[in-house]
């Protein structure tokens, strides 16, 4: 029975090029699951898209003299042409400027409005005298309330991952003039966060399987402090406007309340472009559905809480039924270059643009998945990359497809051969390679994809001693009837361990589908004797250092 699954993926800001610990954060993880999930007959519906609100892209707008459309133009690009060289498979990959967005917004804001859960207030707000404008979050840096750290931003920390209205920084100083900010009385709606307190702790003690950094982070906060009523709008001309003309000019509603609903703003787009404008509510107003958010651990609290919140403020306000929650978040660590982790706007760390320089697509989405930070921080470098790719998937998988395919071309005259009798040993083979389907298959459920590409790996070693005891190429000018069944076994087992590796390495997979013919659900179908086998090319080059 198929199942109807979202699979949610982080809206990056349009306002830099991404590095490499993005894309083992989320985007390469989520493509991984997906894929998985259509070989074994799931209906996905995998959407993100870039965020062309985040204060950032203006920040860098400022400081380059450029309209803030002129950064997101040039970003937005440059993801969806990495997006391609990497085989990332989005149902949809939007933005959060299209017209869409903006109306979907809106009616969420209209309806938690109507349901009591925004309301007006007057605050003080940080305010540059210098420069004569209020600054919102992005424009102000200063010492983390929590931590002490000398580097948090205005509205979340990166060292401690705590997120605080930016008048709580400890020293703060405007970006936009490096002089100190002063406190003026501004009127914004808030979101009534503290009305769900209770609500989240129900729904998040529901939840079974989570990772224990997710989980814990998310009931932690719960129990320690609660979330508390934040504006969600600012004093900015670059954001989506208001339904509600109550706050008079210069208001838009803030970036981190608008990014989240884009899951939903994005199924809805990819209903009408499919020319269905109702199929979204398959995912969203149904209870066999499944949501996973692919996000890093700094976004946890947007998820497993802020948006959690907004969607039950929604109620069935908007067509009479409540909106599917998240059912799960396996957000992933950071990855550190050096000790230090990985930061577009600090530059730590390789982008995406040169790690597509520097490797095949296959190696680069390997290497990563094998390093995936899904339980700690984890170490990558370029010499750990090389490493991977040559010592494990050239030499491993990618050398068991080449001796076998150039062998079975050799010795069995272009053609898979008629296997003469499966001995024990045979036999252990395949059977090692369907359980390893099997494990595997549990593991995508459980989301432990790097223990789901070790699991696939193991199975290639494995093959690879069967063939170095076994030795057809010996026995094949002694016994060549033998010798043709070894090499069907071992081409049997190929057939089983692509299926386990094929959501890891998409192109050289394509390639093997194309000799093979594509898998039929995630188990290993048995070879058509007779089949042609051309004189293979290797699938992966060694890395020359």
């Amino acid at each position: 029975m198929t199942s109807p699954v979202l699979v949610a993926v982080a809206w990056p800001y349009a306002s830099g090029s991404r590095h490499l610990g993005h894309l083992a954060g989320a985007y390469l993880p989520s493509d991984i699951f997906a894929r998985q999930q259509r070989i074994i007959g799931n209906e996905v519906l995998m959407v993100s898209g870039s965020d062309v609100h985040g204060t950032p892209i203006t920040v860098r707008a400022d400081e380059e003299g450029v309209a803030p459309q002129d950064i997101v133009d040039r970003y937005h690009n440059e993801f969806l042409s990495q997006w391609d060289q990497l085989g990332i498979s989005w149902d949809l990959y939007t933005t959060t400027g299209t017209p869409n967005h903006s109306h979907v917004t809106q009616q969420m804001f209209l309806a938690q409005l109507g349901s009591g859960h925004i309301d007006r207030r007057k605050s003080e707000q940080l305010f540059d005298l210098e420069v004569s404008r209020f600054l919102p979050d992005r424009y102000v840096e200063g010492t983390c309330p929590h931590c002490g750290s000398n580097e948090a931003r205005g509205d979340q920390c990166d060292n401690c991952g705590k997120t605080y209205d930016a008048t709580e920084l400890i020293n703060p100083k405007s970006k936009m003039s490096s002089s100190t900010p002063v406190l003026r009385e501004t009127e914004h709606f808030y979101f009534r966060y503290s009305d769900f307190n209770e609500s989240l702790k129900s729904f998040l003690n529901s939840k079974e399987g989570w990772r224990n950094h997710v989980i814990n982070f998310a009931i932690g906060w719960l129990r320690d402090e609660g979330l508390i009523d934040r504006a969600i709008t600012r004093d900015l001309d670059w954001g989506i406007e208001l339904p509600v003309e109550d706050l008079g000019d210069g208001k838009r509603i803030y970036v981190w309340y608008d990014a989240v609903i884009g899951y939903l703003s994005a199924s809805k787009e990819w209903a009408e472009r499919e020319g269905d404008p109702d199929r979204w509510k398959h995912w969203w107003y149904n209870d066999e559905a499944r949501h996973v958010y692919f996000i890093g651990k700094d976004n946890i609290p947007f998820h497993a809480l802020f948006w959690p919140a907004q969607l039950m403020a929604v109620g069935e306000q908007m067509d009479g039924q409540p909106l599917h929650l998240p059912d799960d978040i396996p957000a992933n660590q950071y990855v550190t270059f050096k000790g230090g982790k990985a930061s577009a706007s600090r530059g730590v760390g390789m982008t995406i643009e040169e790690g597509l320089e520097h490797f095949q697509a296959d190696a680069l989405r390997y290497a990563l998945a094998a390093n995936f930070p899904e339980q700690a921080d984890t170490e990558i470098s370029y010499d750990e990359i090389v490493r991977r790719v040559n010592e494990e998937l050239v030499a491993n998988w990618g050398n068991l497809v080449n001796r076998v395919l150039s062998m079975t071309h050799k010795t069995c005259g272009g053609y898979v051969a008629e296997p003469g009798e499966i001995t024990e040993e045979d036999a252990s083979l395949l059977a090692f390679i369907d359980r390893s389907l099997e494990e595997s298959a549990e593991l995508f459920e459980a989301v432990e994809l790097r223990a789901a590409l070790r699991k696939g790996m193991e199975a290639a070693q494995e093959a690879n001693r069967y063939l170095n005891a076994t030795e057809p190429w010996k026995i094949s000018k002694t016994d060549l009837a033998r010798a043709k069944t070894v090499l069907y076994v071992a081409l049997s087992a190929i057939n089983g361990i692509r299926v386990m590796l094929s959501p890891f390495l998409p192109f050289s997979s394509e390639k093997l589908d194309d000799l093979l013919g594509r898998p039929n659900g995630w188990v290993r179908v048995p070879l058509t004797v007779g089949l042609p086998i051309s004189k293979p090319t290797p699938l992966f080059t060694k890395i020359e250092t």
